[in-house]
């Protein structure tokens, strides 16, 4: 499908699809508003998974048996389909486990290599865990990590990448879309900056890759990491795109097996990316359903279901302030916000509110949401997410909205 064109979704056609969507939870049914921290699978990924263990099911890369060469086709395919997906190149996709795997292959194969005593790493304090927490590591070796900060509305201080990049800053890590705030952040400007500056860009796209088109040519970033569990593939596969230039300059994080290309008594070689980066027995088998899941998302088109989710957000938001006793943290317009919505009632604690939810069906995240900082940023220790997909209807938020009134009720806010 034209990545510019833009339709309504069959949203009832798609949610046939979703098997789990016809649980009933405590009697009510499912109302799943969680698929920020991971999205539900589609019968054709579901039998992509087990079509590949049923008919294909060898080792890759391998094998001249027709089984190995089956599956070799079918996991090469699927990530030319990511690359596809995001426009990069073939030799661009790396797969890993999850996104925070791809994050500690740059950390250990770039990052430990390149900075020294004194250089500088610029972030943002809306990123999550997976994209702070390597970085900090860095700081054993004389690495400043600095931080741009975010106004009232939730929207990074563009200006103050301005005031903290230097000379001494090697790396911006920045993701496009905030997993708490929905903020969605302007990453190709953010790229002229770094590369202006003489700096390197690693970009977090984990709630943006599933949610919108992703151009990583467009944006010029250096780095980019999604998991293939937040766009309806299994758990345990994800992707690191680098551009090829520096995959090839980077040394390899792990070694062994089918990373190698040569090996003696003394000393091995190895091969290009990206196979440097995948070394052993790949999860050639998840490979396969995130190429499912791909074209899954294709078919229905990134631009559609970026419009799909900015309509359930606003639906949210309007419905949400009339709310009594409600904080919603982010922006509240939905041109610079993805389908998530973080808030808190009253002072009810997070945890107790989604356990009301869940007794009225509805699943809801709880907590720090993995963004620690972030949360000591807003003065709180914990909030409630709301996060949908191309399966949520308006309906579903106003039975979420009606759940929500009767918390208060029980809470006697």
């Amino acid at each position: 499908m034209d990545r510019l064109t833009t339709v309504p979704l069959n949203v009832e056609s798609i949610r046939k699809d979703f098997p789990i969507l016809k649980r009933k939870i405590n009697g009510h049914p499912l109302v799943y508003l969680d698929s920020a921290a991971t999205t539900q699978k589609p019968k054709q990924v579901i039998q992509a998974l087990t079509g590949f263990y049923e008919k294909h099911n060898s080792n890759v890369h391998r094998g001249v048996h027709t089984l190995s060469q089956e599956a070799t086709e079918l996991y090469d395919a699927s990530r030319q389909k990511v690359a596809d997906l995001i426009n990069a190149k073939f030799e661009e996709v790396v797969f890993v486990r999850n996104a925070t795997e791809a994050a500690n292959i740059v950390l250990y194969s770039w990052a430990m290599k390149n900075l020294k005593k004194g250089d500088e790493i610029v972030s943002t304090v809306m990123e999550h865990h997976s994209n702070i927490v390597p970085w900090q590591s860095l700081q054993k070796q004389g690495v400043k990590l600095k931080f741009v900060d975010i106004d009232e509305e939730g929207k990074l201080k563009m200006e103050q990448f301005s005031e903290l990049l230097t000379p001494r800053t090697k790396l911006v890590a920045v993701t496009q879309v905030s997993n708490v705030l929905g903020t969605i952040n302007p990453a190709g400007e953010i790229c002229k900056m770094a590369h202006d500056n003489g700096s390197l860009v690693f970009v977090d796209a984990a709630q943006s890759v599933p949610h919108m088109p992703v151009d990583v040519k467009n944006i010029d970033c250096d780095f980019l990491m999604f998991s293939g569990h937040k766009m309806l593939a299994p758990t345990g596969i994800g992707c690191l795109y680098g551009k090829a230039d520096i995959l090839e300059s980077m040394e390899p994080f792990l070694l062994g097996s089918d990373m190698i290309k040569s090996v003696s008594l003394e000393e091995a070689t190895f091969r290009e990316s990206p196979w440097k980066f995948e070394p052993g027995t790949p999860n050639f088998g998840d490979a396969v359903a995130l190429g499912a899941a791909v074209d899954y998302l294709q078919k229905i088109g990134m631009n559609n279901i970026r419009e799909h989710e900015k309509g359930l957000a606003g639906h949210a938001l309007n419905a949400m302030q009339d709310v009594k006793g409600i904080k919603i943290f982010g922006p509240k317009d939905t041109d610079i916000k993805g389908g998530v919505v973080s808030f808190n009632l009253g002072d009810i604690h997070s945890h107790d509110l989604a356990t009301v939810l869940d007794n009225e069906g509805i699943a809801i995240r709880s907590g720090h949401h993995c963004a620690m900082p972030l949360m000591d940023r807003l003065g709180i220790a914990a909030a409630s997410r709301a996060s949908f997909y191309i399966y949520n209807t308006k309906k579903e938020i106003d039975m979420f909205i009606n759940a929500l009134e009767k918390a208060r009720r029980i809470f006697k806010l």
